[in-house]
């Protein structure tokens, strides 16, 4: 089955798919809810600021893909809605935490993947990452890619596929003497990347313990 999805319908998927995993007390999500999920400045990558039209939008058009709709079965009067995911490719815990990831937050190396998905599934290994991400590609048609690696960096980034190909032109060779990054500083800057990414998970972790506990008390 081909799927192309929105920017908004991407956001709004991964956004049911991480709350399902991460704070199931307080899953399937409520419209307004499901707004704040997607529009969090924390695990975000852009940040955007969708209204409730544009995500009712786009719960509409991925219930039509089967991928998400209404709750069925909750006692109350508010509409709570769900992510349908696990019934279309019956992933592993592995695979859909490396794909929600990337459906938040862009296209990522299997370091990042490892350290920001472990709120949703524990990596052992950067080998257990790439094994993730094989299986992904290897469905029909494949839900991810590995992007080709830009200068000054020491790993590749993977993105998923569910918004169609993603194409990036290569990155022209620098001549010797050139300006351009050694192969010292980009070991530094994949060292900085890899802190950032590690301050920026703690961050957010941090927001979400707050939200939980703010909740406690409406």
């Amino acid at each position: 089955m081909e799927l192309i999805l929105t920017e908004t319908e991407v956001r709004v998927l991964g956004s049911l798919i991480e709350k399902d995993i991460t704070t199931p007390d307080y899953y399937p999500l409520s419209l307004n809810a499901l707004v704040n999920a997607c529009n969090q400045k924390s695990n975000r990558e852009p940040v955007m600021q969708l209204d409730e039209n544009a995500v009712r939008d786009a719960l509409s058009s991925l219930q039509g893909k089967r991928l998400a709709g209404p709750a069925g079965g909750a006692d109350t009067r508010v509409t709570k809605y769900e992510h349908r995911t696990q019934e279309v490719f019956n992933f592993t815990r592995a695979e859909i935490a490396v794909l929600c990831v990337l459906l938040l937050r862009g296209p990522q190396t299997p370091g990042e993947l490892r350290g920001r998905t472990e709120r949703m599934h524990r990596f052992e290994t950067l080998d257990d990452v790439q094994s993730a991400l094989q299986k992904l590609t290897q469905r029909q048609p494949p839900l991810v890619k590995v992007l080709p690696r830009q200068p000054g960096t020491k790993e590749s980034r993977w993105v998923h596929l569910l918004a169609g190909d993603v194409v990036v032109p290569e990155a022209p060779q620098v001549a010797a003497g050139g300006a351009g990054y050694g192969s010292g500083d980009g070991e530094r800057l994949a060292r900085l990347e890899e802190e950032v990414g590690v301050l920026r998970r703690e961050v957010g972790e941090l927001k979400d313990q707050l939200e939980r506990f703010r909740k406690q008390f409406e």
